[in-house]
C-alpha cells in the first residue's frame, strides 16, 4: 500500500516469475527431454533392422529426443543430407517447444526495473508537490512521496533480479538439451549409413544427385 498502485502489477510479475520458474525445472528435466537409454536403443534399432511404423510413432510421442530421432529413421531411405534437413526442421520446432515462456520472463526481467523506476518518479513528483504546497519544513509530508519512490524501486529490482538470472539459466540449459539431442542424432545417422547395404547406399546417392 505505501508504494502505490505500481506495486499491484509488480507483485502481478512476481507471481508469474514464480510460476514459469517452477513449471520450466519440472518441464526441462533431463530424463524427460533426453532420456538417458533412448538414443542407444534407437541406434540399435537401426542396426538391426528392427524398425516399423509402429515402433517410430512411439517413439515420435516419448520425448523431445524421440521427436528429433523419428524425423531421421522416418527419412532413413533417403539421403543423408535430406535426413539433416528433415531433423532441422523437427529440431526448431523442439526448440521452440523448449523455449517456452522463456520470452515473458525476458519481457518481467526487463519491464519490472521500469515499473520501478515509473513509481520513482510518482514519488518524487508527490514530494515536489507537498514542498510546494506546504515549504520544505514539513518533513513528515514529504516521507511518503520518498517512501513511495524507495519501495517501488526496490520491489521492481527484487522481482527483476532473479527474473533475469532464471533467464539466462534456462536459456542455456535449453541450448545444451539441444546440442546434446544433435549429437545424437548425428550418432543415428551414422547408425543408419552402417546399417544400410552397399547397394541402397548407391541408389540414395543416385537419387540425391542433381540431373545433368
Amino acid at each position: 500500500m505505501q508504494g502505490g498502485w505500481l506495486m499491484i502489477p509488480i507483485i502481478i510479475c512476481a507471481g508469474l516469475m514464480i510460476a514459469i520458474v517452477a513449471e520450466r525445472f519440472w518441464s526441462l528435466r533431463r530424463k524427460e527431454i533426453v532420456p538417458g537409454k533412448l538414443a542407444s536403443q534407437v541406434r540399435e534399432w537401426a542396426r538391426s533392422r528392427k524398425l516399423d511404423d509402429a515402433h517410430i510413432t512411439a517413439l515420435e510421442a516419448n520425448s523431445p529426443l524421440g521427436s528429433v530421432l523419428a524425423a531421421a529413421l522416418r527419412n532413413r531411405a533417403r539421403s543423408r543430407d535430406i535426413i539433416r534437413e528433415a531433423v532441422e526442421d523437427t529440431g526448431r520446432q523442439v526448440a521452440h517447444k523448449l523455449e517456452r515462456y522463456l520470452n515473458v520472463l525476458g519481457t518481467i526481467a526487463g519491464m519490472t526495473p521500469l515499473m520501478g523506476l515509473l513509481g520513482t518518479v510518482f514519488g518524487m513528483i508527490k514530494v515536489f508537490n507537498e514542498i510546494m504546497q506546504s515549504g520544505v519544513g514539513q518533513a513528515n509530508l514529504m516521507a511518503g512521496g520518498i517512501s513511495q519512490a524507495l519501495i517501488t524501486t526496490a520491489a521492481g529490482l527484487i522481482v527483476a533480479i532473479p527474473s533475469f538470472f532464471f533467464y539466462r539459466y534456462f536459456r542455456g540449459r535449453v541450448n545444451q538439451l539441444v546440442i546434446e539431442m544433435e549429437a545424437e542424432v548425428l550418432h543415428l545417422i551414422d547408425a543408419i549409413d552402417n546399417a544400410q547395404p552397399a547397394a541402397a547406399k548407391r541408389t540414395r546417392a543416385s537419387k540425391s544427385a542433381p540431373a545433368k
